[in-house]
């Protein structure tokens, strides 16, 4: 059959050829339109059976509600006011739907509108595979020298921001948290930030989290934002009552809500709490948010090399007993299994103030008001510390007075003197002002022949290199002779200063002496003499 029509195709000339072809294309553009009339001729057609099945339908439909209505209206049962509409079944729907009375949300809240572009613009997008080491501190680490902390090599600090009360339920703020996350980030250490819950609604831990968001919404957190957790199981905890799944789902409600506000949210706690779902759901937890673990080995990282915890976990805070330079007290250390490319902005445009550290943040100050005295004499500091880094402002000698506002176990006292905020050991405090001590005889001092005037006070010094204590504060009088050569690092007490003529007096083994002053530097109270 092929071959005869190849072969008729052959012995058609050019000119045929041509309109054969048109001929087929002819036919077969015909067909085409002959098949699209049936087509919707067939489909009009069937959407008026349609139209017409539903109208019937409806109408049976009426019919039947009419019957039922009067059937029920003769028996005097009918729930249908006389004269009003029935009600669909979308409509009965839609009024069942709990939804419906706040439109569709799963709130009654009314937010801001926001573009999910701004919300994905917040989160850390510069995130790394590497290995970070960090902290986490609170107001019991007291005043942290975050300078040297950031020269020991911590990448970041993990910083309570605040927590909610365990019976009360009041949300305080840490009073340390500004101040450890201005200075830490003024030293190039990347931040996070955790909060302390004891919620016991959804509503509770959502008020936390907007809570947090807005604390910390002026400074730079790169690092996650964590729910933390505990003492749940105390008797006398808020949260007793609470299930391990009721738990779950306050975390998870503070968790999406800290991702709505831009950050990065984290769960920690303990490895025996974790495993298995002991405490928590993590089975739950872990396949939404990273998840911080606690689990302290008796050999500590990087000697032991991972955690034993086997779930999934992001960072692992292996001691709670870390030490670290600028920081005094114990401190947890973590290892984190990210890092950052560069360190976060800030979601609020506007620069948090500046803020001095809680000198009182370890510390616990019963209040009192009284008025006090030294027993002898006592040195009043700007700081509750002997160190180095506290200033005696003033010595209170016996007879003059205080009024004390608060007595701390660690046997400080609080005083306000002249004004001013002011510590003292209170061992040399006393609230007896009868008590009067005998003035000492003031030493006498040598007749120089110059009448050098000097200023009263009350601090330590050491040589920068080498200086000569003489009788007298003169370097051409024939009677002023050296009693002592000092070096640096023998400290002795400056009681007198002139600076007109640059000389100090000086007690030494019981004498009165003087040296140049300009040969001297201030030094701290030797250990023996301090209070």
């Amino acid at each position: 059959m092929l071959d005869s029509i190849l072969e008729w195709w052959d012995e058609l000339s050019q000119k045929n050829r041509k309109k054969v072809v048109g001929a087929a294309f002819g036919i077969v553009f015909v067909i085409l339109v002959a098949v699209l009339v049936i087509g919707i001729t067939s489909g009009s057609s069937k959407d008026k059976d349609q139209n017409n099945s539903e109208f019937t339908s409806s109408q049976e439909s009426e019919f039947s509600e009419v019957i039922e209505d009067t059937e029920e209206s003769e028996f005097g049962s009918s729930e249908t006011e006389v004269g009003a509409e029935p009600e669909s079944e979308s409509e009965i729907i839609e009024k069942e739907d709990p939804q419906s009375a706040v439109d569709g949300g799963m709130t009654d809240q009314s937010g801001a509108k926001v573009d999910i572009s701004d919300v994905v613009e917040q989160l850390p997008t510069n995130e790394t595979q590497e290995l970070t080491l960090g902290i986490d501190v609170a107001r019991y680490q007291g005043t942290i020298n975050w300078k040297k902390v950031a020269e020991s090599g911590v990448d970041f600090a993990m910083v309570r921001v605040g927590y909610r009360t365990l019976k009360k339920g009041e949300i305080i703020a840490d009073t340390n948290a500004k101040y450890n996350m201005q200075e830490a980030t003024k030293y190039g250490i990347k931040i996070g930030a955790y909060f302390f819950s004891t919620a016991v609604t959804k509503e509770e831990a959502i008020e936390e989290a907007n809570w947090v968001a807005d604390y910390i919404a002026k400074y730079q957190i790169t690092y996650p934002v964590v729910f933390n957790c505990e003492g749940y199981e105390d008797a006398e905890n808020r949260q007793y009552a609470l299930n391990k799944t009721q738990r779950t789902d306050l975390a998870i409600a503070f968790l999406d809500k800290i991702a709505e506000r831009g950050y990065s949210p984290m769960f920690y706690a303990s490895k025996n709490e974790m495993q298995g779902d002991a405490k928590w759901e993590t089975s739950r937890l872990q396949n939404k948010y990273k998840i911080w673990v606690a689990q302290y080995p008796g050999v500590p990282y990087p000697q032991t090399e991972k955690s034993s915890y086997s779930g999934k976990h992001d960072m692992w805070q292996y001691t709670n007993k870390g030490t670290v330079p600028g920081i005094s007290k114990p401190v947890d250390m973590n290892v984190a299994y990210f890092g950052f490319k560069e360190t976060q902005g800030p979601q609020d445009s506007e620069k948090p103030e500046d803020v001095t550290a809680d000198i009182e943040a370890n510390m616990k100050f019963r209040e009192v008001n009284e008025t006090v005295t030294a027993k002898e004499k006592t040195n009043l500091r700007d700081k509750p510390s002997q160190g180095s880094d506290a200033k005696v402002v003033y010595t209170l000698t016996n007879g003059e007075t205080a009024t004390r506002t608060g007595i701390s176990d660690s046997g400080w006292s609080r005083l306000e003197f002249k004004g001013q905020t002011v510590y003292a050991v209170s061992s040399y405090l006393t609230t007896d002002l009868s008590i009067k001590q005998p003035e000492p005889e003031p030493p006498e001092e040598p007749d120089d022949g110059i009448q050098t005037v000097f200023t009263v006070v009350d601090d330590w010094v050491t040589a920068k290199d080498a200086v000569n204590l003489r009788t007298l504060p003169s370097v051409t009088n024939e009677n002023s002779q050296v009693v002592v050569k000092i070096t640096k690092g023998e400290v002795i007490h400056r009681i007198g200063i002139n600076t007109d003529l640059g000389w100090s007096k000086v007690e030494y083994n019981g004498q009165i002496l003087y040296c140049v002053s300009s040969y001297l530097t201030q030094a701290e109270q030797p250990a023996e003499d301090v209070e």
